[in-house]
Formats: structure tokens, C-alpha cells, sequence
């Protein structure tokens, strides 16, 4: 008996360092001014990761200190968690399987279109009060300014690798015809009704492309980057974890049958 609860709390132990990359991975989320605007995955995540850590510390508590109550309801629990998460990862493959980029004539840079994108993630971004919120919060950061300091030539910010993010918000449409001025003042061209989006453009450095549907879909796009970069680390772990569950339930059934064996060896059981 010791020594499979020995086991258990060994195993719970690494349980509990496999919560550390799920809250890291929600944390970098929040680090990320697409994601600490739009506050959609990075919480979840976070707690997630940390109730895997409150459940896997009761495990481990549970196992080497023999309490047989605790290493059932981390049993539970933990069952209960690996679905929650498993749940998470089909989420999160299933409204970035959509939405890529497109080329524009002579530029390195993509263009984003907000129709290639899931309807789970247009509809967060559609509505005008979720988005002028989103909106006030992405202008507040230094992502187009710095698109200034980084490219003065045309032919330089052109051939530049710029974020979604960037190419949606920061300048207008290539499809628009717009003259370079420098990478957030562009010169009107004489008709510019090819999209709607051209006539959203600003040179007020303030709106810019930010009421554009190119920039909802730039702010997709980059979600859906980093979302994919989530998934994978929440996959791993979930595999991970689905390995330590069945051990700890291996271990745990030994235990008991031990106990069993026991208890009949010394005339106890009836």
C-alpha cells in the first residue's frame, strides 16, 4: 500500500508541473496586446491551468499521506479536468481552422479579409460595442507608431514582414491604390470607393484603419496565430496528463487491492 501510494504522489507531482506550461501559456496570452484587448482565451486558460494545479497538489497530498477520500476526489476531479481541456483543444483548433492571408501585388505583406474567418470569431469582433472597445485599446499601443521609426521608405515598409495586426489596422487596403507617404499617412487616390474600407481610412493617427474591416480581420489573423501556438502546448499537456491519470489510476487500484490483501492475510476481512 505504501509504497503504490508512494507512486501516486510521484506521479501527482508531475501532474502538478504540467499545470505550470497551461498558466504560462495563459499568461503570455494576456501579454499579448491582441489578446489583453479582445479577453477572450486567456482566462479560461489560466484557470483552467491553475485548478489542474489545486487537483493534482490534492493528489499528491492524498498519496503520500494516505487519504484514501482525497485520491478519489482527485480522481474525479482530474477526469473532469482532462475533458474540460480536451473540450478547450477541439475549441480552439475549431475556429482557427479558417482564416488566411492573401497576397497583394509587389508587397511582402498580407492582406486579411474578415469573411475567411470562423463565425465565432467575427461575431466577437462585429459588434460596434465590443469593438470600440476593442478599438480604443489596440490605438493605445505603440504597434503603428513604431512602424514609423522602422520603415521610411516605400519600398522598405513594401518588402517588410509586418504583423496581421499591422497590415490590417496600421494602413489601408493595398486594393485602394493610396499613395506612400510614410507607413501611416498615405495620399487619397482620386477615386477610392473600391471597398468600403478605403473610405474608413484616417490619416488622424488616432483612427487610422481601426473602424476597417481589414483590421477586425488583422486582429483575427493574429489571434488565430497565436491561439494555434496555445493549442499545440495545451495538446501536449493534455496527452501528458491523460498518461498520468492512467498510471495514477493503475496505482491507485493497487493500492486498494493491496489493502484488500492485507487486511485478509491478518483475518480482518470479511
Amino acid at each position: 500500500m505504501a509504497l503504490s501510494n508512494n507512486v501516486i504522489g510521484a506521479i501527482n507531482f508531475v501532474a502538478v508541473l504540467l499545470s505550470i506550461p497551461v498558466i504560462g501559456a495563459g499568461i503570455w496570452l494576456a501579454t499579448e496586446a491582441d489578446n489583453s484587448c479582445v479577453k477572450l482565451l486567456q482566462w479560461p486558460v489560466i484557470i483552467l491551468g491553475i485548478l489542474i494545479l489545486v487537483v493534482a497538489l490534492a493528489g499528491f497530498i492524498g498519496g503520500f499521506w494516505r487519504i484514501p477520500w482525497l485520491l478519489i476526489l482527485y480522481l474525479v476531479a482530474m477526469l473532469i479536468l482532462i475533458i474540460l481541456l480536451a473540450c478547450l483543444v477541439v475549441f480552439i483548433y475549431m475556429v482557427t481552422i479558417k482564416g488566411s492571408g492573401h497576397l497583394a501585388p509587389s508587397r511582402a505583406y498580407l492582406e486579411y479579409r474578415l469573411d475567411d474567418f470562423s463565425g465565432w470569431l467575427r461575431r466577437r469582433v462585429r459588434s460596434p460595442y465590443k469593438w470600440d472597445r476593442i478599438k480604443s485599446c489596440l490605438s493605445s499601443t505603440q504597434m503603428c507608431p513604431e512602424l514609423n521609426q522602422s520603415y521610411r521608405m516605400a519600398q522598405d515598409f513594401f518588402n517588410a514582414h509586418i504583423t496581421p495586426l499591422q497590415s490590417g489596422c496600421c494602413k489601408p487596403p493595398t486594393e485602394c491604390g493610396y499613395t506612400f507617404v510614410n507607413p501611416t499617412y498615405w495620399i487619397s487616390p482620386i477615386n477610392n470607393a473600391a471597398d468600403m474600407d478605403c473610405l474608413q481610412w484616417s490619416n488622424d493617427q488616432m483612427q487610422l484603419c481601426y473602424n476597417c474591416d481589414s483590421c477586425k480581420a488583422g486582429l483575427l489573423a493574429n489571434l488565430k496565430k497565436e491561439w494555434r501556438r496555445v493549442d499545440i502546448i495545451l495538446l501536449v499537456t493534455l496527452v501528458a496528463l491523460i498518461w498520468v491519470y492512467l498510471i495514477g489510476c493503475c496505482a491507485f487500484r493497487n493500492a486498494k487491492t493491496e489493502d484488500l490483501f492485507r487486511k485478509y492475510k491478518q483475518g480482518t476481512y470479511t
